[in-house]
């Protein structure tokens, strides 16, 4: 089969800027690579050719020879593929990590060798580290009352995490016998596959790419160091905690491997909604019903606070229906700053039963006050 025109190859035009065929290289480099078309000849050398097309065009003297001599001119100074273009693939594909992380990222993991440079950033290329690592961080999410968020608690909780084996200590081997170098990568952390023209860097399997083994693991823990138990710890909900907040409680994570250090315990707080108050920052909310005769002509009323306070509170004459009436101090406690306060929500209550003398009283109020047999419409956020 004759040998496609370069720019064919690539999908772009003769005028094409080099950012232009870097960016159609990175799409069929992506579309044909033989680790994501795995025993496809056919996109293998579909890979081969957008390789050598782009290691010609991305080179200007090269460029400039293939467009004046094409094939010829570029075989002639040595041209066609060469691994060593791979050594700058970091500015195709954008990132410190190259060509190598984003491969990682479609592929699975491993690092690509065999072209030179690529893939031989440093993090694909150091081995794992067999010393002692911090554990995990756990998240606890607790449910809580109402009234031990605004007013504070201290609250049991249980949970499970991984601890230090009691057998090894956390070492994962018997009597300190320790480890040994990984037989399967030689100490190296990786094992290299070779797939035709390029090979294959992979996690080792049998050491986790730390490059080595316990030579005698602990029969308590298998060799990892660490066992599964149930926890229980006293935390201390402070008062005014709001929603979503986060607690981190240090070191009562899981347990680190190697010996390592425990990690922390993030304890997310979720409130129970109460069946008479609301909280609007640090302010309290509560309906009370009042008669149409306290509205009108004030007085006094006796009403409870959250935590059971009895509160004296005055009414004013002439409240309206939907009006606050606001008890200064009696909301949520503040860490820093004022405690919020209560605001009572009046509702006024209109009896639906009410006694002979009672509606002659109120027929003549209405007679000597007069009634709005016309009245005129208000929004309803006047409500």
């Amino acid at each position: 089969m004759a040998q496609r025109d370069y720019y064919e190859v690539l999908g772009v035009a003769k005028t094409a800027t080099a950012d232009e065929i870097k960016k159609a290289y990175r799409k069929l480099a992506i579309q044909y690579h033989p680790d994501k078309n795995p025993g496809n000849k056919e996109a293998e050398e579909k890979f081969k050719e957008a390789t050598e097309a782009y290691e010609v065009l991305i080179d200007d003297k090269k460029r400039s020879v293939y467009d004046q001599y094409g094939f010829d001119g570029v075989k002639n100074m040595g041209g066609g593929f060469d691994p060593s273009a791979f050594q700058g693939f970091e500015d195709i594909f954008g990132g410190g990590g190259g060509l190598s992380d984003l491969f990682e990222s479609l592929f699975g993991g491993g690092s690509f060798g065999g072209f030179g440079g690529f893939g031989s950033s440093s993090r694909s290329s150091s081995r794992g580290s067999s010393g002692p690592a911090r554990g995990a961080n756990l998240r606890y999410d607790l449910q809580i009352d109402f009234i031990d968020a605004v007013y504070g608690k201290k609250i049991e909780i249980q949970y499970s995490r991984d601890e230090h084996c009691s057998e090894c200590k956390g070492s994962g081997s018997v009597g300190g016998s320790g480890r040994k170098m990984c037989p399967d990568c030689k100490g190296t952390g990786q094992v290299r596959q070779n797939t035709g023209f390029f090979s294959i860097a992979s996690t080792c399997r049998r050491c986790g790419g730390s490059g080595t083994i316990i030579e005698n693991p602990c029969k308590k823990c298998g060799g990892s160091g660490l066992e599964r138990k149930k926890q229980k710890i006293i935390i201390t909900i402070p008062a005014g905690v709001e929603e979503g907040k986060r607690i981190t409680i240090p070191k009562q994570g899981n347990a680190g491997s190697g010996g390592g250090d425990y990690g922390d315990l993030y304890v997310f707080i979720f409130i129970k909604p109460h069946h008479l108050f609301e909280r609007h920052g640090n302010d309290l909310y509560c309906v009370i019903p009042i008669s149409m005769t306290q509205a009108a002509l004030g007085g006094e009323i006796t009403v409870k606070s959250l935590n059971d306070k009895r509160l004296t509170v005055k009414i004013p004459a002439g409240t309206q229906h939907g009006d606050a009436l606001k008890v200064r101090g009696e909301g949520v406690p503040a860490a820093s700053g004022r405690t919020g306060d209560l605001y009572l929500k009046v509702i006024i209550k209109i009896p639906t039963r009410i006694s002979s003398n009672g509606r002659k009283l109120l027929s003549e109020f209405s007679a000597m006050e007069g009634e709005n047999t016309a009245p005129e419409m208000v929004p309803l956020s006047k409500l």
